[in-house]
């Protein structure tokens, strides 16, 4: 079990690089947000930001065996668990807060997906780049915190 720990440790910290990465860029075009285009560049970052916290979910999920069944609903159940503290196996992997932008996120991923425009409503747009903001202050904490837990484990397991 140890090994399957450091590794996840190590998938958080890339991820965390990748994330970190992903908002480089965002504030890159935070100053061009009117600019032609460019909503759906921006609507492309948000889309990838969320990709990358719902696949290190997906592994953390795995890893403590919190398989999630109901394919249909799979998004926001994975979403729903990372928030939980599941005693005695983890403790809960974000803050209330960090999962109400990470939903905020998830929402506007299912609409970038599925949507067939060339532009995003401004608005909307905005109020997801807020959130996004927003979780780029909370989000690191949460996994800091999840990291060390994993280091108090994988010490114990080795």
């Amino acid at each position: 079990m140890a090994e399957q720990i450091r590794l996840l440790q190590a998938e958080i910290r890339d991820a965390i690089s990748s994330i970190e990465e992903v908002y480089h860029h965002l504030d890159k075009l935070k100053v061009e947000i009117n600019a032609s285009n460019q909503d759906i560049v921006i609507g492309y970052y948000l889309h990838v930001l969320y990709g990358f916290f719902e696949h290190l979910f997906e592994r953390i999920s795995e890893t403590f065996e919190n398989h999630i069944t109901d394919k249909t609903q799979w998004h926001v159940e994975l979403l729903k668990r990372m928030k939980l503290e599941v005693k005695p196996t983890r403790p809960a992997v974000i803050s209330q807060e960090t999962f109400l932008c990470l939903n905020e996120l998830r929402g506007f991923r299912h609409l970038f997906r599925n949507a067939y425009l060339l532009r995003f409503d401004p608005d909307r747009l905005n109020i997801v780049l807020q959130q996004a903001q927003r979780l780029k202050s909370l989000y690191r904490t949460d996994l800091e915190k999840f990291l060390d837990f994993l280091e108090q484990l994988a010490s114990v397991e080795e």
